[in-house]
């Protein structure tokens, strides 16, 4: 069974009506307006509540950041590709796969960028990847129970299909071309993100339609992946949000701004 804790992330667990909440727990000594609401929600939820001395929740969490309460959660049962790509939006698809993120900090950091950013789902290898872990609920901020997760044993087999349902798969890669900016992401797409250090995998970066470069004004050759994440995110959210105060025109069969392709690389 899983194991959540801290305020905003069981906070965020029970706001989203997650089946798979399974009970809390709650240190004895704390009691505040913060923990009262928290409690409040999980009454109305149905969810059970036990107290517990400070000392066993540090136990159970493996840390003393727990802030006096925690969840347990059943198991996840993620999604699949053809989960992600059956689901009616009623616009342009925009998704998020990460190609080996194996820092549960930046995998939270960015499942928290991908909802806020409007995300329709997130793609991840069953090897190669952090778990969702209570480290990486803590670093989304509750996130991860909100966004849709699809797990898949093969990355470039699961992106060549997105491929086949007319999704364009963009990688981010510091020497990709053109810059982020220039690219239309009024369109379906897939953002590829690749692994700390290494960014991504050559098959993965072959599968890819494009690849888009940040630029860098510094010494520095790139950004970490949660920021550059973000920063890729929020560009595309931001043009589809223009996009979609224009008068609806027919849509376009390939990104309308010219740009190269692999083969120009």
């Amino acid at each position: 069974m899983e194991v959540l804790y801290g305020l905003h992330p069981v906070e965020e667990a029970l706001r989203s009506g997650s089946e798979r909440l399974d009970r809390l727990v709650v240190a004895r000594e704390r009691r505040d307006e913060k923990l009262e609401r928290i409690l409040s929600l999980a009454r109305n939820c149905k969810v059970r509540v036990s107290l517990e001395p400070r000392e066993q929740l540090t136990r159970i969490a493996k840390t003393d950041t727990h802030q006096g309460v925690l969840a347990f959660l059943r198991d996840r049962e993620f999604l699949s590709i053809e989960d992600l790509l059956s689901a009616e939006i009623g616009r342009h698809r925009f998704f998020l796969a990460l190609d080996g993120v194996e820092d549960p900090h930046n995998l939270g950091a960015l499942l928290r960028t991908a909802d806020g950013a409007g995300v329709d789902g997130v793609i991840l290898p069953e090897r190669r990847s952090a778990p969702i872990s209570a480290t990486v609920a803590k670093t989304s901020a509750g996130a991860s129970e909100h966004v849709r997760i699809a797990r898949v044993t093969n990355l470039v087999r699961s992106l060549e299909q997105m491929k086949k349902s007319n999704i364009w798969v963009i990688g981010l890669d510091e020497r990709g071309t053109p810059d982020y900016t220039d690219f239309d992401f009024a369109t379906d797409c897939v953002l590829v993100l690749g692994r700390e250090g290494a960014g991504l995998h050559d098959l993965v970066k072959k599968t890819c339609d494009y690849l888009l470069r940040i630029p860098m004004g510094g010494q520095v050759s790139s950004l970490n992946v949660s920021v550059a994440g973000a920063v890729v995110m929020y560009e595309a959210m931001r043009q589809r949000r223009a996009a979609s105060v224009q008068p609806k025109t027919a849509a376009p069969s390939r990104p309308v701004k010219p740009r190269k392709g692999l083969g120009s690389l």
